[in-house]
């Protein structure tokens, strides 16, 4: 807030509000306090209304791993659960990578209150997760995912060791039709052995589940698949202890209720080694970091630890070191293997001067490094928090999995108990019409009435069976085990995505807007021509006689580059390399003013000189006609001409010249090969715009030039008001406005620099064809997860149908449920074998 008005505006902004009683801003203290019912507004709605009125609301972010979430319906209570926390703005839990990513007011609430939350829920949160920076917070949630792998694995062993003898049982029953096996064994029955074996199982690796199925029932008040898990074989373990002792005639299910119990535990223990393996690339890229330094202070060498290094401190790195952080280098000349960061095989040439990113391997030279930015703020460290966070933002596409899920396991409690009940009460007809279908035959020989077993155990058979084999896990993971992968694979080609949503968006693009300089062309400009076009000036004599002396090149040149000697654009910076490559002494300006989209106004020795474009000069009274001609012929040929004028006469033009990208003409046929649409929007001329479009294959009808920074943001919104979906494509910096505006902003060739506000996609190389490897990631990811949810779709909608007409065993039920997420981030990791540097085909892996 800049001023008092700013405080009213807020006021306004935010008392519009429905639900918001009142409203104070302190411009003074630059805080305001809210009344509002939580009933009909929330703190997110307040935060967006301060934000859409043009102001910055502040706010924290906590990242905290969860150790035990069992399905999709556990992240949705514990997602609930926060957003009801005083403070929290807005929750995203992902159950795929067990996380949950918490934006909050720093004034109302802190990370440790979210423990408590979160635990007061029903779950274990791992505490130390919501550090800032990206190492440390993995370090506990990787600690908490490897316990929980070995635990199921303790588990899967125990269970296992002890239902091994049921298969023996399961295969002398239903494969060689019984009595083969004797009746007891060492004096003890079948049955009371059955009990002896399934009742440790039942205890140990059916406690989890119960104990998560009671606190999602008392505690929060909703089903989810621990409840159907503890529902499918209590029933099974209940009615056969009933059998046992004489309460009910029937068959005994011991070997069902332990093994669906073992198959759950395996599968989970399959799921939480899938989901680790989905994570992977990002350990890898922090296992990358260095761990010491040698660290060059008044002539000595001292060997550090990475965390001590400063901004400022000079590092020594010898062949074959990892650069131990992002800094510039001040001596020396190598070759930089920066594959890991880029995705580039090529080893980089630096040298003085050079930026270079930390933990990249330095190749066959010594260098000197200074180190400019250290701990969070690192390249690596940003890439591995932009993916972090990007994968806690799910598409579009996860809202309907998420609305079937709010209601799935409810309905398939209902469902079971429904088909539980029509089949004891109506046994013979409906064995009469699944008789018909052109399947197999009803488990167990159906009820008594089909020749089989006792119409209750029946009804109890379809009853477990029903419960136990649908599947909202694979439904939960199919989004998020994709997004995961898809963000990764970004990550690792030097493409980062801000969020899944992103990722969703990026491939309905249909066109494509860059940027020129620096964008398509290298941004490295050059001093190409001079040309007096006033060769004649007054001058006045010793004696007092006018003369009449001409201009040097030399002489405009120095002009032109004491004017722009206060300058950072690249054009300044070239006009003034190039004099000094002339060995010219250029003078220091008096004052210097930038004219933004136009050119610089400065004093050069008491005079007033101007370089820039033709309005620059329109403005200030000149007339650049008599320039036209050399400003025509050197724009034609792709060059940016400058005026030059002193005390308002036009006395030249300097010329610069960028070189287009080696790979921009590519990345132009490839988006055209897609269908996309191409444009170049540039604050240059027309006839430069032209020649450079004409270069790259863009359609000269599709340049709009010499648009002011300010106005680009208009030029794209103007585009995507003729009905097209735009992509626009910048240095994230001049372009920042464009890019906010653009159904998808990317910033290119960001260097070290990963945390682009403005941006939706960064691209760390300098390479335009990395546009077209984001729209990649972005239609294979989607594919991918259409597969996962056409197959978690698929599945539930195939098999609940079979269970409830009596044709599944519960066991077999139980192993189908557990398989089925199992496939899902399956199908996920297959994913990982995809390069951008083709178009995703399904089967593209299996020819």
């Amino acid at each position: 807030m800049s001023c008092a008005n700013c405080a009213q505006t807020i006021t306004d902004a935010v008392g519009a509000l429905e639900g918001v009683a009142e409203t104070s801003v302190n411009f003074a203290t630059d805080d305001g306090t809210v009344e509002y019912n939580p009933d009909r507004a929330s703190l997110e709605e307040i935060y967006a209304a301060i934000e859409e009125a043009g102001y910055d609301p502040v706010t924290d972010s906590a990242t905290i791993a969860v150790a035990d979430m069992s399905c999709a319906n556990c992240a949705e209570t514990i997602e609930e659960a926060l957003e009801q926390a005083p403070g929290v703005v807005a929750v995203d839990v992902n159950f795929a990578t067990d996380r949950a990513q918490v934006t909050y007011n720093p004034a109302e609430a802190n990370a440790e209150e979210f423990y408590g939350v979160i635990e007061e829920a029903g779950y274990s949160p791992v505490r130390g997760d919501g550090s800032d920076s990206a190492g440390s917070g993995t370090d506990a949630g990787e600690a908490a995912r490897r316990a929980e792998i070995r635990r199921q694995r303790r588990l899967t062993l125990f269970g296992a060791a002890l239902s091994a003898p049921f298969l023996i049982f399961l295969t002398e029953r239903f494969l060689l039709g019984g009595g083969v096996l004797p009746e007891t064994v060492l004096g003890v029955e079948f049955g009371w052995l059955e009990f002896l074996l399934a009742t440790p199982v039942q205890l140990v690796l059916g406690r989890p589940f119960y104990r998560n199925a009671y606190t999602a029932l008392v505690k929060n008040g909703r089903a989810n698949m621990d409840v159907l898990i503890a529902l499918g074989s209590t029933t099974a373990y209940v009615y056969s202890l009933a059998v046992l002792f004489d309460a009910i005639a029937g068959g005994l299910y011991f070997d069902t209720a332990a093994l669906i119990l073992v198959f759950i535990t395996l599968g989970n223990y399959l799921e939480a080694r899938s989901k680790g393996q989905a994570g992977e690339a990002l350990r890898e890229l922090l296992e990358m970091e260095a761990e010491t330094a040698t660290i060059v202070e008044d002539g000595t060498e001292r060997e550090v630890p990475v965390e001590e290094i400063a901004v400022g401190d000079r590092m020594r790195v010898r062949p074959g070191e990892r650069i131990p952080t992002d800094g510039i280098v001040v001596d020396g000349q190598s070759a930089v293997d920066e594959s890991m960061i880029t995705g580039e095989s090529v080893p980089v040439e630096k040298g003085v001067s050079d930026e270079i990113v930390g933990s990249t391997v330095n190749e066959n030279g010594v260098l000197v490094v200074e180190a400019t930015k250290v701990g969070a703020d690192t390249a690596l460290q940003q890439i591995v928090r932009t993916v972090k966070d990007a994968q806690s933002r799910q598409p579009e596409i996860q809202s309907l999995a998420d609305r079937i899920s709010a209601y799935f396991v409810p309905a398939v409690i209902a469902n079971a108990l429904f088909w539980g009940t029509v089949w004891f009460l109506f046994p013979e007809a409906l064995a009469g019409v699944v008789d018909r279908l052109p399947l197999w035959g009803l488990v167990a020989g159906g009820p008594v009435a089909a020749g089989g077993v006792s119409v209750f155990e029946f009804a109890v058979v379809v009853f477990a069976s029903a419960v136990l084999i649908a599947c909202p896990c694979a439904l939960g993971l199919a989004t998020p085990a994709a997004t995961m992968v898809g963000t990764t694979i970004g990550a690792k080609h030097g493409v980062l995505f801000k969020g899944g949503d992103v990722l969703e968006r990026a491939k309905n693009v249909d066109t494509v807007v860059f940027d020129k300089t620096g964008t398509l062309t290298t941004g490295e400009m050059e001093l190409t021509d001079v040309i007096v076009l006033q060769e004649v000036v007054e001058g006045v004599t010793d004696g007092g006689v006018t003369a009449r002396d001409r201009l040097e090149e030399g002489e405009l040149l120095g002009l032109a580059a004491a004017a722009e000697r206060g300058s950072e654009h690249p054009l300044g910076r070239a006009i003034l390399e190039g004099a000094r490559a002339r060995g010219l002494d250029v003078a220091e300006p008096e004052s210097f003013e930038n004219v933004p989209g136009r050119g610089v106004r400065a004093t050069v020795e008491g005079e007033e000189v101007l370089v820039g474009n033709r309005t620059l000069m329109r403005d200030n009274g000149i007339d650049p006609a008599p320039a036209e001609d050399a400003m025509e012929r050197l724009e034609r040929a792709g060059k940016t001409a400058m005026l030059v004028a002193r005390e308002e006469v036009l006395v030249g033009v300097v010329a610069t010249a960028d070189t287009v990208k080696k790979r921009a003409s590519a990345a132009v046929s490839q988006l055209h090969e897609r269908g996309i649409e191409v444009s170049l929007l540039t604050g240059d001329n027309e006839r430069t715009a032209r020649a450079v479009a004409e270069r790259v294959g863009i359609d000269p009808a599709n340049v709009r030039a010499e648009v002011l920074p300010g106005d680009k943001a208009d030029a794209v919104e103007a585009i995507q008001a003729e009905g097209r979906t735009a992509m626009m494509v910048g240095d994230g910096v001049n372009d920042a406005p464009a890019l906010a505006v653009a159904h998808v902003g990317t910033a290119i060739g960001s260097g070290t620099d990963v945390a682009i506000e403005a941006a939706d996609v960064t691209l760390m190389r300098d390479d335009p064809v990395d546009v077209v490897r984001a729209i990649r990631i972005s239609e294979a990811t989607l594919a991918k997860i259409k597969q996962n949810l056409a197959w978690a779709l698929g599945y539930n909608t195939a098999m609940i149908p079979l269970a409830s007409l009596g044709l599944l065993q519960p066991v077999f039920a139980a192993g189908a449920m557990a398989l089925s997420s199992v496939s899902v981030l399956s199908n996920s990791l297959l994913f990982r074998r995809y390069t951008p540097d083709r178009e995703y085909e399904l089967l593209g892996r299996l020819r």
